[in-house]
């Protein structure tokens, strides 16, 4: 049972506590400089709870935060209001200096499908709030969910406009599918602003160049709203990796030490459970989220465990020379055996595609699942080529999903999706009846900032037999869940390098429970 205090109870615990926590942290080191310059975030919402974050970091862009190497007492809150008059749950959790002073609360003891406000208080000083909110109780009923969906925000490509529209839309949740961060090196090419640090490839870098990010006002904002569940592509690591080999293929042991370090700083600035927390260069992150018996989010991971890239040029391994990313089509492409997401998290989706007694099943993920071709800068004159880094270059293993989905009968599956930097809209066909009715619509919301110039995309996306396909346009997608169905809006900045940009909605779709396709509305 929650624990409500009145305000004269609260007031005095909180001095109290305040005092004790500003010795603790005088004898951390601590200085006045302020503590919560990366904000605040929830994540992972439960019917008793969620995932509450923060990270001390008095010097953001220094490797070590400004932290000195000892731990530091911080009491986190959580209110049923705003005002803080009515706590909820408190206690006190220890930023550790080898996880970067970052703190991960799995609070538990809430009521079900309401509103939370939480903050943090270390050394004196008092987080910004944050507000959250739980998951309906297991079974619900709920009459709407909204989120918001969205990826690929590079710092330098853009300002955060789409982040300030995403909270004016009052989502319950927001879901982000992947490249929180990029990795580059500082690049004034199209940019708007610069990276701050070297491209990262220790842990102390990428710290760095999460902090970058995350001192975005916008984005803290966005953290502030809504709870998130994430997962994670290509750039948080690296540009387009596969299991232990980057681009390059590189020395494997040498990439995976780096990817330890990648997966290290992802854990230490996002709002994710315990069970999420790396182990070296291995994590588990994918997982169920559930929203009463409306809806189940899968939620996956397409890049730690993948197999080999498709129809690659002889002897690139060997001599550690950068993969084809567009391909010709082969043999091997078809292959049966070759894995986009490992075989133990293969089985795992097939058991939760089967057991979901949900009315609606979201698959996150992080890329387009439709069938996709594109031509080759290089060779413009000849046919189109398949995307080695894709669904498109991993086929078998898509239409076993797509498998999955019609033979379980699984109720009302939509895919969302991101990475391409595009809108995207298509109905996914069964791989054995192409022609026949579709298994799941599949929804690709755009990119936050990042840019994918290329003339060709819309009349190659149409020839490919998506619905809609917007490449020039930045932003994100909203979904609207009922029981009787889902509307779908892509929603673009009119200049995602202006702070202050419009928006508007580019597209419209909805889908009917119980009759997959998706209809175009406006």
């Amino acid at each position: 049972m929650p624990l409500f205090l009145n305000r004269r109870q609260l007031l005095a615990g909180a001095g109290a506590s305040a005092a004790i926590l500003t010795v603790g942290a005088r004898a951390a080191g601590l200085g006045t400089e302020p503590l919560f310059t990366l904000g605040v975030a929830s994540g992972e919402p439960l019917p008793n709870g969620m995932v509450i974050w923060t990270r001390l970091a008095p010097a953001p862009l220094q490797g070590d935060g400004g932290m000195t190497a000892k731990t530091v007492p911080v009491r986190w809150e959580v209110a049923a209001d705003e005002h803080f008059t009515r706590l909820a749950a408190s206690g006190t959790a220890q930023a550790l200096p080898a996880w970067g002073h970052s703190v991960h609360v799995e609070v538990s003891g809430l009521q079900p499908a309401r509103p939370y406000w939480y903050r943090f208080i270390a050394n004196g000083e008092t987080s910004p709030t944050g507000r959250t909110r739980t998951a309906p109780a297991p079974g619900a009923a709920v009459e709407r969910l909204r989120l918001c969906f969205g990826s690929c925000q590079k710092y330098e490509a853009g300002y955060y406009a789409a982040w300030r529209h995403v909270v004016a839309e009052d989502p319950d949740l927001i879901l982000f599918l992947g490249d929180y961060i990029y990795e580059g090196a500082p690049n004034p090419k199209e940019g708007v602003r610069l990276h701050k640090n070297p491209e990262p490839k220790d842990l102390a870098g990428y710290r760095v160049r999460y902090a970058t990010y995350k001192m975005d006002p916008l984005l803290q904002a966005a953290h502030q709203i809504a709870p998130w569940a994430v997962t994670w592509d290509d750039h948080e690591v690296a540009n387009d990796y596969a299991d232990a080999l980057d681009e390059n293929n590189s020395d494997p042991a040498t990439f995976l030490r780096r990817r330890a370090a990648a997966y290290q700083a992802y854990y230490e600035h996002l709002p994710l459970s315990a069970a999420m927390r790396p182990r070296g260069a291995d994590a588990r992150i994918y997982r169920t989220l559930d929203w009463g018996r409306l809806a189940q989010f899968q939620i996956i991971d397409d890049r730690q465990y993948r197999g080999a890239r498709a129809c690659q040029p002889p002897g690139l391994i060997e001599a550690h020379k950068p993969y084809a990313s567009l391909v010709a089509p082969c043999p091997d492409l078809n292959d049966p055996n070759r894995t986009m997401l490992g075989d133990v998290q293969d089985r795992w989706l097939m058991d939760r595609l089967g057991d979901s007694k949900a009315q609606w099943n979201i698959l996150a993920q992080q890329t387009l699942m439709h069938e996709q071709t594109r031509l080759d800068p290089a060779t413009p004159d000849a046919p189109p080529k398949v995307p080695a880094d894709n669904w498109s270059g991993y086929p078998a293993a898509r239409d076993h999903i797509f498998r999955r989905w019609a033979e379980a009968k699984t109720s009302n599956p939509l895919a969302l999706g991101g990475d391409i930097h595009a809108f995207a809209a298509a109905d996914l066909p069964h791989p054995d009846r192409p022609d026949g009715p579709p298994v799941a619509s599949e929804f690709v919301g755009g990119s936050i900032t990042s840019l994918f110039h290329d003339a060709s995309y819309k009349a190659t996306a149409k020839a490919n037999g998506l619905a809609f396909a917007e490449n020039e346009v930045r932003g994100y997608g909203r979904v609207d869940i009922t029981p009787k169905g889902a509307e779908i809006a892509f929603r673009g900045l009119a200049d995602a390098r202006r702070e202050d940009s419009a928006i508007s909605d580019l597209a419209r779709f909805s889908v009917e429970a119980g009759r997959p396709g998706l209809h175009i509305d406006g």
